[in-house]
């Protein structure tokens, strides 16, 4: 069965660690027809549209995307609004995954994807003079971004931790807390316990080995994975995917655009390969998926790209 993938390299780095993982791919001789699609700030400044429809359309038709990166800026610029969320929001991609391997830290960070802080619900008041985001917490988000962390730590090591502030936030986190340990009653192999956010955090850093998976909302999951990427050779070897209920699930490496080394062939593309290898393992080559994650994680960044690309594929 051939598989197809659309390749999204997006901006800055993207343009040249989304090559880098497909290179990849293809050296594995699998089955994989690749499809390139725009995305990102650049093609809004071309186009007026950072996620043409031209480009969903040839994602709804595939089997998984591989994106790359968007330079999002920092202010707002009417019209424009982020493809990466774009995508989420248009197939339902509600399971932020971000594993975390290196020196006997093995975990899995599932963070809520459609929700929460990040909801788009912002207001100014008094002129300008306030600013107001409403955090959005459903019992239906909760449950299903919970049952999938739930299914994951079943094929690991049977350890879930859910992450919260319900001790201050009762009302939103309150919510996501008790369902959470509804869905979890449906698991009685798993080992099930609960942290504070800020407690997580202070954990992460001082027992990061002792985690196996954890399971939190959007801007929780959000800050979590990038800590906890930090702890395992920070973010040019962190991947993740997003996935939902059906396809395409869209796998992307989470380092940025990174407009300061862009066009100079010195960018890290191990989170891009990685990611490739979680798109492997989503589309069902468990095998091939677990020897691209290995040899990467083992393959060291000489300062090149290409070089590090090559080295990957020679050990392939």
């Amino acid at each position: 069965m051939t598989h197809r993938i659309v390749v999204i390299p997006g901006d800055g780095i993207g343009q040249e660690v989304i090559p880098a993982a497909q290179a990849v791919l293809e050296a594995l001789g699998l089955p994989l027809v690749f499809q390139a699609a725009q995305a990102g700030f650049g093609t809004f400044k071309q186009y007026g549209d950072a996620l043409p429809r031209e480009t969903l359309a040839l994602c709804a038709d595939s089997d998984a995307v591989l994106f790359g990166a968007t330079g999002s800026p920092m202010t707002k610029v009417d019209g424009y609004r982020s493809p990466i969320l774009g995508l989420r929001r248009y197939f339902d991609l509600y399971a932020n995954l971000r594993p975390v391997v290196h020196n006997g830290i093995d975990m899995l960070i599932v963070r809520e994807n459609t929700e929460g802080l990040y909801s788009g619900r912002e207001r100014t008041e008094d002129a300008g003079r306030v600013a107001i985001a409403e955090r959005v917490i459903t019992e239906a988000a909760s449950e299903r971004i919970v049952r999938t962390a739930c299914e994951h730590a079943l094929r690991r090591n049977s350890r879930l931790t859910i992450v919260h502030k319900a001790n201050v936030l009762k009302e939103t986190c309150g919510l996501f807390r008790r369902v959470a340990f509804a869905v979890a009653e449906d698991y009685s192999a798993l080992e099930v316990n609960e942290l504070l956010v800020d407690t997580a955090a202070m954990r992460l850093v001082q027992q990061p080995e002792a985690f196996d998976v954890i399971v939190t909302t959007n801007l929780f999951g959000d800050i979590l994975s990038d800590l906890a990427a930090g702890l395992a050779g920070g973010l040019g070897l962190a991947p993740s995917g997003n996935v939902g209920a059906g396809k395409p699930a869209v796998f992307e490496p989470v380092h940025g655009s990174a407009p300061d080394i862009a066009g100079q062939g010195i960018a890290d593309p191990r989170a891009a390969i990685l990611s490739a290898a979680m798109l492997l393992d989503q589309i069902d080559y468990r095998e091939p998926a677990g020897r691209v994650a290995r040899i990467t994680r083992a393959t060291p960044h000489n300062g090149s790209t290409q070089a590090t690309t090559q080295a990957i594929i020679r050990q392939l």
